[in-house]
């Protein structure tokens, strides 16, 4: 096994500059997953590191050795893709047994690791079928196994799970989290769904426009997001924000507009200190605003319209229509409301994060 050193690297496609000098650090035997929208570079990163893009600045080094310019046979990795790529007239065991046969492994040896590798993924009883017989997630096993049997000092995910129904893909998560805890490779995994990234690693990389936005394990990026983009794209629902001001009564500070008068924690008020009649943007998540009860005070409640109503079990979202746009707020399952119904709703004083309106960094 090996750790994987990224140290500045840039990629250009012509006048595009696809990422932009990041730079991280992953452990031996750590799962560390890439997180971000399409096109924020997390995938182009991943190829660099696999060898199947040039490297236009920067180094990695995947244990000691410099891999720039090393073909991606020489690294030592093995790459699990979104779409499978296997050979629909071979065998599972074929499809299994391809790398290996042409790194001109013994046939004992091969037999030897296929077996083990599907007995590990639980796909024994098909190893003399060919891909076309089994279903996507059987299929995504396969891919998993003909990477396992490589025995590769890393292991490269790039979307294994989006081709999958969402039921198949909680599934195949747990397969995944089991496997690597398991096997104990260091792994670097590729995704744009956020509840897969917090479920998966052990560290999660969020990034952005090419850029590196914060590294932490996931409940640090829930709790204490660097900026207002890693506080709306970790959680879901997703972080509500609405534009407020921070004025000051009685030495107190609150977060004023015209749907709330929100008092702000003492602990958090020190830092705030600075922005006192000035704009800031105020983020609160779903799960931190209820309805409003006998214990909640004024300055600790918001006026909200309902407009959508969704009746989920073990919760009910409501989609409402405060001042500056709309929130979203998880309530308790007993809850009824009507569209266009006026509420109030309470909110947890710990939850609030402030966020500068310029540099958007969490205040």
């Amino acid at each position: 096994m090996a750790n994987v050193t990224i140290s500045k690297i840039h990629k250009h496609y012509d006048d595009f500059h696809a990422v932009k000098g990041i730079s991280l650090e992953i452990k031996d035997k750590e799962f560390v997953v890439l997180v971000g929208p399409s096109g924020c570079g997390k995938t182009t990163t991943l190829r660099m590191v696999a060898g199947l893009e040039s490297i236009t600045e920067g180094q990695i080094l995947i244990g000691n050795q410099v891999v720039n310019d090393l073909p991606p046979m020489d690294r030592d990795i093995a790459m699990v893709f979104q779409n499978y790529a296997l050979y629909p007239h071979m065998s599972i065991y074929d499809n299994m047994a391809f790398g290996l046969k042409m790194r001109k492994f013994d046939k004992p040896e091969i037999e030897k690791r296929v077996k083990n590798a599907a007995e590990i993924l639980g796909i024994t009883d098909h190893l003399h079928r060919k891909p076309r017989m089994l279903s996507g997630g059987q299929r995504q096993r396969v891919a998993l196994g003909r990477a396992i049997v490589r025995n590769p000092q890393v292991f490269l995910f790039d979307e294994p799970l989006s081709n999958l129904d969402a039921k198949l893909r909680i599934q195949m998560r747990i397969e995944i989290k089991k496997l690597h805890a398991r096997l104990a490779t260091t792994s670097m995994y590729v995704t744009h769904d956020q509840v897969e990234a917090m479920t998966l690693g052990d560290r999660v990389v969020v990034m952005n426009h090419g850029i590196i936005q914060q590294v932490g394990e996931p409940l640090d990026l829930y709790n204490n997001p660097a900026n207002k983009y890693v506080a709306g794209f970790i959680g879901s629902p997703p972080m509500n924000f609405s534009d407020v001001t921070i004025s000051e009564k009685g030495g107190a500070l609150y977060a004023n507009n015209t749907a709330m008068n929100i008092r702000v924690p003492d602990d958090v008020a020190a830092r705030l200190r600075g922005h006192v009649n000035k704009p800031v943007t105020l983020g609160i998540r779903p799960e931190d605003l209820h309805m409003a009860r006998g214990d909640d005070t004024a300055d600790n409640t918001l006026t909200a319209i309902v407009e959508v109503s969704e009746q989920l079990g073990s919760e009910v979202m409501l989609d409402v229509k405060v001042a500056g746009g709309g929130m979203v707020a998880s309530v308790e399952p007993t809850v009824r409301v009507k569209p266009q119904e006026a509420i109030k709703l309470g909110l947890k004083p710990k939850g609030l994060r402030f966020f500068d309106k310029e540099t958007e960094k969490v205040i």
